[in-house]
């Protein structure tokens, strides 16, 4: 019982710490690399009307924003479960992946190369990349 709580402790600490780096990258992203004219990126009309006129450089940001959300998420969990096993960090990276394919769904009109970059790159890898690094840096 204890395995199982300290497991869903550092799965929500994983989606928490992780969701918040994903806006990170998001908000300071957008600053960079600002979306084409008339985009309000709290919109999501706004943002499939506009698609088709996003550059690639203007995709990197919610692909950085996706594989830093998931690599950090996966580090917190790792570091936090039981044993630093890998488990919760795959549990985080298959939460934030149903969040990847639902704005899919959502923006169908979506480059293919973005999808596949995206669900390829940006979750497994990065759980797998992040449960390694928390599982090899010392306990505090």
């Amino acid at each position: 019982m204890r395995h199982l709580l300290r497991s869903s402790i550092a799965v929500l600490a994983g989606l928490l710490v992780g969701g918040l780096a994903n806006s990170a990258v998001l908000a300071v992203g957008a600053r960079l690399v600002p979306p084409p004219e008339g985009v309000d990126v709290n919109d999501l009309e706004s943002i499939k009307a506009h698609l088709d006129e996003y550059a690639p450089i203007q995709f990197l940001v919610p692909f950085l924003a996706h594989a830093a959300g998931t690599l950090v998420g996966a580090i917190v969990a790792t570091r936090i479960g039981p044993g630093r096993r890998a488990g919760p960090a795959y549990v985080v990276a298959a939460l934030f992946l149903l969040g990847g394919l639902s704005m899919l769904f959502l923006l169908p009109n979506s480059p293919r190369w973005f999808v596949a970059l995206d669900l390829i790159v940006a979750y497994v890898p990065m759980a797998w990349l992040g449960s390694r690094v928390a599982a090899g840096s010392p306990r505090t």
